[in-house]
């Protein structure tokens, strides 16, 4: 004996739905086989539901499309920070800069280390302070490192903050359109299974094979059992049906 299975994706639950709003529109009151009371329900739920995944795959598929941007951003970021610091390194190495000069940028007085660039976080982290630093140690009349210089730097770190903030809103939006979803999954699984009981209750009186087949026709679903499958298969079965057809 097949059993029912409810949808189990949001495609099968819009199939399912749309399937019973389909019927709810071609049949009178009288001769459709749910209440009007769930067809009310399908047509409210079914534009709210397409909605939210309408919107969810929007942000989700901008939000793709952008990653490589942001990635770019943050590479750019990163690379020009490092060498700002590496061209610092080496001043102090020939004795063109004092090595005092480390403290403007946070970084320590000794050594040339290179502070982590590993992240989003350090990458602003250590952006801010080579552009702070920078600024005042030229107002205290330094001479501004070259090749590159701190506005080329300042260019790049206010660009991955700008991609980066566009990023975050986009994650934003699509956890919320994601969460919208969440919360219509239930009531649209009530509606379903509601729909499917009345339907059925309305052919139980029916052979079992013409009640699933007029089901059918509202959406419903209804699987073999693997044993079943194979039965259907069997010689005997095969030649039952010849004969009943």
């Amino acid at each position: 004996m097949p059993y029912r299975r409810l949808p189990n994706t949001d495609s099968s639950r819009l199939k399912a739905l749309h399937s019973a709003l389909y019927m709810g529109k071609e049949h009178p009151p009288f001769k459709l086989a749910f209440s009007q009371k769930n067809y009310q329900r399908v047509q409210n739920i079914i534009p709210a539901f397409e909605n939210a995944i309408t919107f969810y795959r929007q942000t989700y598929s901008t939000q793709v499309k952008k990653n490589p941007e942001y990635t770019k951003a943050l590479k750019m970021g990163r690379l020009y920070i490092s060498h700002f610091i590496q061209v610092m390194n080496m001043g102090i190495l020939r004795g063109d800069l004092k090595s005092n000069m480390r403290k403007y940028y946070g970084l320590e007085s000794q050594g040339n280390r290179i502070p982590p660039l590993n992240t989003e976080a350090d990458i602003i982290k250590w952006g801010k302070k080579m552009i702070d630093g920078e600024h005042e140690r030229i107002t205290k009349g330094g001479t501004p490192i070259s090749n590159p210089t701190i506005a080329v730097v300042k260019v790049r770190y206010e660009k991955l903050k700008e991609v980066s903030q566009f990023q975050k809103s986009l994650k934003k939006k699509t956890s919320i359109a994601h969460e919208k979803i969440a919360e219509l999954r239930p009531e649209a699984d009530r509606i379903i299974t509601d729909i499917w009981d009345e339907v059925e209750d309305s052919y139980k009186d029916l052979p079992d094979d013409l009640r699933r087949e007029k089901a059918k026709k509202y959406g419903v679903v209804y699987v073999f059992r693997k044993n079943e499958i194979n039965n259907l298969n069997s010689p005997v079965f095969l030649v039952q049906e010849i004969k009943n057809g």
